[in-house]
């Protein structure tokens, strides 16, 4: 009999996991990070999907589309998780780094 090369133990036509990690790679992975101040919800945004504008709050500098940056949001808000989400700020990478 011959021996099959099919991978054994995945779905047929990828299913939800080919989807998570699709979304890993474009989008990178949301970690928690606990600043002086807070603690943040830390999303890393590739250059393929920066597609506007945007100022950092730190440096004031443009951040243009195409070029990968943070978007971080509070975590312990005291308004609730949805004006959290709302509040969320786009910055340089290297800003991010030296927030105090």
């Amino acid at each position: 009999m011959p021996r099959s090369n099919r991978p054994r133990g995945r779905r047929p036509g990828g299913g939800d996991d080919e989807e998570v990690n699709l979304n890993r790679a474009l989008f990178g992975q949301r970690t928690t990070e606990r600043k002086r101040d807070a603690l943040w919800n830390v999303q890393p945004l590739a250059a393929t999907s920066a597609n506007k504008h945007y100022t950092c709050p730190s440096c004031g500098l443009d951040i243009a589309p195409g070029v990968a940056h943070i978007v971080a949001w509070r975590a312990d808000g005291l308004m609730g998780e949805a004006d959290d989400l709302a509040a969320r700020r786009h910055w340089h990478s290297h800003c991010w780094k030296i927030k105090p």
